[in-house]
């Protein structure tokens, strides 16, 4: 009778799990896969989307000219759409709209988050997409480091690359600091940026010199990306309070002042290198000119130039005196990007008048297109072939 009752139960609690197990197998024995993005050997792509009830698919992406295309579907209700033309070597981003909703693939696990947005992302390798790609070449090392920072009354997180080989060398190497735009983390360079991939492959191939990476997170005000601090799964947003009010660039030094005394780095103003994209290209502008003998290199990525008009720190005060006592010290490359259509233009062109006004010298470069995670891949690799030659 025991063995009877046992039995039973067992049927019964095999009977309530069946479900459970038939929902973790389903992606394995369920119905034929839809293959999301295709990419075919021509560079064309198709994009599909089982959704048999559905009245409206689209797609829409940076790779689409109007921003937006629609599916058609077919017996089996899966939608398709494959671009009428090849594209052009690069990491694109994409998300489905059905009858109105954004949904992410559902068939391409490969996402990234930006702020609060998530895409879906693939690459179309070549010329230099294939410098965002993981290659066969030596790689790097990319950790989560806590660092104290006494000025701003936390401990904050900091994402460090170190080049291949740096555990075992012995040697001592460059720092180049990587800074992020606003609404972004010490996350957003080594994911949307790409920069580990970068940095290796730009060393692998001989472009780059090795050097150590310090991507900070310049939202004064909070630990570390959102989800991965003490202040749990909040919602990521741009408007923060403590950005680009004096408070980051302040406790700079702290930074620096960590990373010398925790990894085996070049300790002077030689082989210190800072560059930012749009709120971290005002950061590493204004750092660099309030600490003339910290930094060599310096680079402005689509950069935010002048402060608010109620920043009232004195970071912001005496730009000019500040600039001509940084460059009295001739820093070795000063270097601005932007793109043709970017907001910030206008602001830019006003600050190398200014820097032309002076005869500071610096490096000018500029590209097709706006404020967009394209264009700071594209700097990011120009830049740092330029540092510590």
């Amino acid at each position: 009778m025991k063995n009877t009752i046992q039995s039973i139960v067992a049927i019964c609690v095999m009977a309530l799990l069946m479900p459970v197990a038939a929902l973790a197998q389903q992606a394995l024995w369920g119905n034929a896969p839809v293959v999301s993005p295709e990419i075919h050997e021509n560079k064309t792509v198709t994009f599909r989307l089982r959704a048999p009830k559905a009245v409206k698919v689209q797609v829409t992406g940076d790779f689409l000219a109007k921003g937006v295309a629609d599916l058609v579907e077919n017996k089996e209700g899966v939608w398709e759409y494959t671009t009428p033309e090849p594209l052009k070597p690069e990491l694109y981003g994409y998300t489905f709209l059905v009858d109105g909703l954004k949904i992410n693939d559902p068939s391409n696990v490969y996402m990234i988050r930006d702020v609060a947005t998530i895409t879906n992302v693939f690459i179309i390798g070549g010329e230099r997409a294939d410098l965002y790609k993981v290659n066969d070449v030596p790689h790097g090392t990319v950790s989560k480091v806590w660092y104290d920072s006494p000025s701003l009354g936390m401990d904050r997180r900091l994402t460090i690359y170190t080049p291949a080989g740096y555990e075992t060398s012995g040697k001592r190497y460059p720092v180049f600091y990587l800074l992020h735009g606003m609404g972004g983390d010490e996350n957003a360079w080594s994911e949307l940026g790409r920069a580990t991939q970068i940095l290796d492959n730009l060393i692998a191939q001989g472009k780059a010199e090795p050097m150590i990476v310090v991507m900070t997170n310049g939202n004064a005000d909070l630990e570390a990306t959102p989800g991965e601090s003490s202040l749990g799964y909040v919602v990521p947003t741009t408007r923060l309070a403590k950005t680009m009010e004096g408070s980051f660039e302040t406790h700079f030094p702290e930074v620096v002042k960590f990373i010398d005394k925790n990894y085996r780095t070049k300790a002077n103003k030689k082989n210190r290198a800072i560059s930012g994209l749009s709120m971290g290209g005002f950061h590493s502008l204004h750092i660099s000119k309030q600490y003339p003998d910290m930094f060599n290199y310096v680079g402005l990525f689509s950069a935010a130039i002048w402060p608010n008009k109620n920043a009232t720190s004195t970071i912001y005060q005496d730009t000019e005196k500040k600039l001509a006592v940084q460059f009295a010290k001739k820093p070795a490359l000063y270097w601005i990007a932007i793109g043709k259509t970017d907001f910030l233009y206008k602001a830019n062109e006003e600050y190398r008048k200014l820097l032309d006004d002076n005869k500071y010298p610096y490096e000018y470069f500029e590209t097709e297109g706006g404020h967009i995670w394209r264009n700071w891949r594209i700097y990011l690799s120009e830049f740092a072939t330029k540092l510590f030659q």
